[in-house]
């Protein structure tokens, strides 16, 4: 038989068995766009603004639809309500963690972020507890960041007002933070050591402590070193990425919006003064900063879909039936930018974030570290870090960029999670 034609009849055979499992299996997920055979809905998506396509398939089939990555179907939560319903209302049965393929291959499904079911539940519970114990949500804390925020301002001081890149220093203070919980102990940001861990914290970190020894004769038990050293990793990652993208994309918008930094540079004044450091107390007090830090994380959407999430077993939802295992795609960025929320949301307004009084407003679409089960661990860390380090910035400098204001770029650059900003330069003037 002639090899084309031989050719021909696999492909047409593959195109069958393609659309046969689709039709079979399509009545039971959400509706969404045709996918092609083998690459699914791929050259349908806009890679670089996935927030669009989401935005237009949400109108088309509602706020919970199926796009198909490859042969692999990906069910879409678009919009508050169908977010709220599966990650909080529902949390447990949609708790798993989809296999990322990056992170399976570096970390085989162990630590906080990759892993499932009951390693999950255990790793997390202990990875809360020892935070805890080292100090998270006590003054212990504050004061290491307190500690950190003044060596942060110490070295922006060392820049001499000239123009420079920030993100270097940026990434050195959170990543310290976490170090003085994990370690117990700080580096200088010219140190070694400190340079190398910046530098390799995706790699293995050697972990001593007894706790994790007293069980490594259970073979039931999941602390394991791998499982150990991968939830460090995590907290790494994401206690230091995180945190120190959102301060830099937040200097880059007060940077772009002087009117909003001379705000909270006034309150600032009123509040806590020139002469001490910034505390937890004073953003009860302080309004505006509260929202300008609420508004710096809305606007720039940093992880605009989560992580993929997956659901635990076979589960009805919103009449269709979602089989185990099957990846969710939260939405928040459809959440953070929600047009009756949060008015003009392509716009940045800390207003968003306060009532006609001026005082700080609540919202409950608020959701920049996601929502449920699988909320960030670190999120009142986090929290305490924006707060401590950008006003102890404002307190102690002024900003100013080498080009006008009006004509800075603000607009992020698509990552694979994380939405950056652009490279800029900034001046940091003492007050």
């Amino acid at each position: 038989m002639d090899p084309a034609v031989v050719l021909v009849l696999c492909l047409s055979s593959l195109l069958l068995l393609f659309l046969w499992r689709q039709s079979s299996g399509r009545g039971k997920l959400p509706p969404g766009p045709t996918p092609l055979p083998i690459i699914g809905n791929i050259l349908q998506l806009d890679i670089k603004n996935r927030k669009k396509t989401f935005s237009n398939y949400s109108k088309v089939y509602g706020p919970v639809f199926t796009v198909y990555f490859g042969m692999k179907p990906i069910v879409v939560l678009h919009g508050y309500e169908a977010v709220k319903e599966a990650l909080i209302d529902h949390g447990e049965e949609f708790s798993g963690r989809a296999i990322l393929p990056v992170n399976e291959r570096n970390n085989k499904g162990h630590g906080i972020i990759s892993s499932n079911g009951n390693r999950w539940k255990e790793i997390r519970r202990f990875a809360l507890m020892t935070l805890r114990n080292f100090g998270m949500g006590k003054r212990s804390i504050e004061e290491r960041v307190q500690e950190e925020a003044h060596c942060l301002v110490e070295e922006l001081r060392k820049t001499k007002a000239s123009s420079c890149d920030p993100t270097f220093i940026l990434g050195c203070a959170p990543c310290n933070v976490i170090c003085s919980i994990i370690f117990q102990n700080r580096f200088d940001y010219k140190d070694e050591i400190f340079l190398t861990l910046m530098e390799r914290f995706n790699k293995n970190f050697q972990i001593q402590s007894s706790p994790w020894i007293q069980e490594k004769n259970n073979s039931q038990s999941e602390f394991t070193v791998e499982n150990l050293l991968s939830t460090v990793t995590d907290l790494f990652v994401a206690g230091t990425e995180t945190t120190s993208t959102t301060l830099r994309y937040g200097l880059l918008l007060l940077l772009k919006h002087p009117e909003v930094t001379a705000k909270v540079q006034a309150e600032i004044d009123r509040v806590i003064g020139r002469h001490r450091s910034p505390c937890m107390q004073d953003r009860s007090h302080m309004p505006y900063m509260d929202a300008v830090v609420h508004e710096i994380q809305r606007y720039i959407d940093l992880v605009p879909n989560s992580l993929p999430h997956a659901v635990t077993h076979d589960i009805k939802f919103r009449n269709y039936l979602i089989p185990k295992g099957t990846a969710i795609l939260p939405s928040l960025t459809s959440v953070l930018h929600d047009g009756k929320e949060f008015p003009n949301p392509e716009k940045f307004d800390p207003g968003h974030f306060l009532d006609e009084s001026g005082n700080f407003k609540k919202s409950n679409f608020f959701m920049p570290f996601s929502a449920g089960k699988r909320i960030c661990v670190g999120e009142g860390l986090a929290r305490m870090e924006l707060f401590l380090f950008l006003t102890s910035i404002l307190q102690n400098f002024n900003l100013k960029s080498s080009i006008d204001p009006k004509k800075l770029n603000a607009t992020s650059i698509s990552g694979v999670f994380l939405s950056l900003p652009p490279l800029y330069k900034i001046c940091f003037i003492p007050v």
